[in-house]
């Protein structure tokens, strides 16, 4: 068995078991299988989803309102809480 096949049915089996409505120790014991084996691919399906949600984050920014006497090659932004500067060139008839 592949370890594709493997997770699929690992999927499988963590959907079904969700969908039971049993205990974990149940339907591990009607299954026949081990308890440990089951937490471990439910671990691992949830931290897969989870940094897969974390992967990519697009965030809108709108520039308005600006007043600038000089002309500016860069626009800097502050990313999340971090110390973090960065700096992105920006068209100059922007700010015209």
């Amino acid at each position: 068995m592949t370890k594709v096949e493997k997770c699929q049915m690992w999927k499988s089996r963590v959907n079904e078991f969700k969908s039971s409505g049993q205990t974990a120790t149940a339907w591990c014991t009607a299954h026949e299988l081990k308890i440990n084996q089951l937490r471990y691919w439910m671990r691992k399906f949830k931290s897969e989803s989870k940094s897969a949600e974390k992967k990519m984050q697009w965030l809108s920014v709108e520039i308005g309102g600006l007043e600038v006497s000089e002309p500016q090659e860069a626009l800097p932004v502050r990313v999340a809480k971090s110390n973090l500067l960065k700096c992105f060139r920006i068209p100059s008839q922007i700010f015209s």
